[in-house]
């Protein structure tokens, strides 16, 4: 039965929907503390370097790009992705190297570092998006329920965009005695949402909060903010450093290749493992987000120019969030780790890895992936003219 109540009901359980999962601005001491910030002014927080975050060229063109039918099926798999299945056991024995490293799909990474645990961008739910019903949905489920976790020391976040905080994944939390270390002006989001201010570490860039044994510092990233159609600036955005008395991992978050993971790499590095985001770029942004090689050279900046330590791709596979193919981050980085003679760790989401131990690097994504073309092999010195198949196309799984 329809009717005008029943669509007044509609349209209000629609609006506290989205009133609750677009958080909250800053206000208040809050808000006098983002304003004192040396990396706000003019009313927004600035980037290290110039960067647009909006899509630059012709929207038709993004258009075109975007939904043509063929591309749209090439950003998906073409099968079920494997999932590992991560347990309960798996996760309660200890870190046999004191560094072990749990990617649970996109971002969301459990880091467990000489005995403190620490879960980055964990995002639990079906969709990145403020409803649950449109938005980009997950391409292979959760690899484990958060309570299979076991206890998490501190909940890092890189930013407030939905694909990296997650207002049920924060909820869930909040009923924890987990902290949360955030950048400034992000905490507004959590209070909303029924973390408690004592619980909360919110930091501006270089600055430090200790948890437990472990140093965590907010660091530069090259990226931007915000949850509505009114963005204001008034939230940071941040990579993060997580030292520990005999390890060190790096975390980027969403950001543009700029000059200043050397800066990081010099003050905080080298890293035992770095988790690097390497997906959703396009010529339409190339400023905020990085393609796989930023990604390593990213990387390779952070450790003081050479290859060192363990590079753990992230934001690929679980969300479709660019016009490239699903498998092509992958791919790319396979590619651009064994020309720099880099160590690079392939897991399957939930899957476990510890850095100083056997890595995971089959390319799993091959058996459920479309054909992958790979406009970035540059020929190497000795190689003579090489059958090509036409539009340069390396079928998944042949190599």
């Amino acid at each position: 039965m329809t009717g005008t109540g029943s669509d007044h009901a509609l349209r209000t359980r629609l609006r506290a929907l989205r009133a609750a999962a677009f958080g909250a601005d800053p206000t208040g001491a809050r808000l006098e503390r983002i304003r004192r910030s040396p990396n706000f002014a003019d009313g927004t927080f600035r980037n290290p370097e110039e960067a647009r975050h909006r899509p630059s060229g012709s929207t038709v063109e993004f258009a075109k790009v975007y939904f043509e039918k063929e591309a749209r099926a090439r950003r998906a798999p073409n099968g079920t992705i494997p999932v590992h299945p991560t347990t309960v056991a798996d996760l309660a024995r200890p870190a046999a190297t004191g560094l072990r490293l749990t990617w649970m799909g996109h971002s969301s990474v459990l880091a467990e570092i000489d005995g403190g645990r620490v879960l980055f961008d964990p995002v639990w739910g079906d969709r990145c998006s403020p409803f649950a019903f449109v938005g980009p949905k997950r391409l292979h489920p959760v690899p484990a329920p958060l309570a299979a976790l076991g206890p998490v020391d501190v909940v890092v976040i890189s930013h407030d965009h939905y694909d990296h905080l997650d207002l049920s994944t924060i909820k869930a939390l909040a009923t924890t005695d987990t902290l949360f270390a955030v950048p400034l002006g992000v905490g507004a989001h959590l209070e909303r949402w029924g973390v408690r201010a004592s619980r909360l570490r919110e930091l501006d860039w270089t600055e430090s909060t200790e948890v437990g044994d472990l140093r965590l510092t907010a660091t530069p990233a090259r990226h931007f903010c915000g949850r509505g159609l009114r963005n204001r600036q008034h939230t940071l955005w941040a990579s993060w450093v997580v030292e520990g008395p005999d390890h060190r991992v790096y975390h980027s978050g969403d950001t543009g290749y700029f000059s200043g993971f050397k800066d990081i790499g010099a003050a905080h590095g080298p890293f035992d493992a770095t988790m690097i985001q390497i997906g959703a770029y396009a010529e339409f942004w190339p400023d905020i987000h990085m393609t796989p090689e930023e990604g390593l050279r990213a990387h390779l900046d952070l450790q003081g120019g050479t290859p060192h330590g363990v590079l753990l791709p992230i934001h690929w596979a679980t969300f479709n969030l660019a016009p490239h193919a699903w498998a092509e981050p992958g791919e790319w980085t396979k590619y651009e780790a064994e020309e720099a003679g880099q160590a690079v760790a392939f897991p399957r989401p939930g899957e476990s890895f510890e850095a100083a131990g056997k890595l995971p690097v089959e390319p799993w994504w091959r058996t459920v992936s479309h054909p992958v073309a790979q406009p970035w092999r540059r020929p190497r010195p000795a190689e003579v003219a090489v059958e090509s198949r036409s539009d340069d196309l390396d079928l998944a799984g042949e190599r």
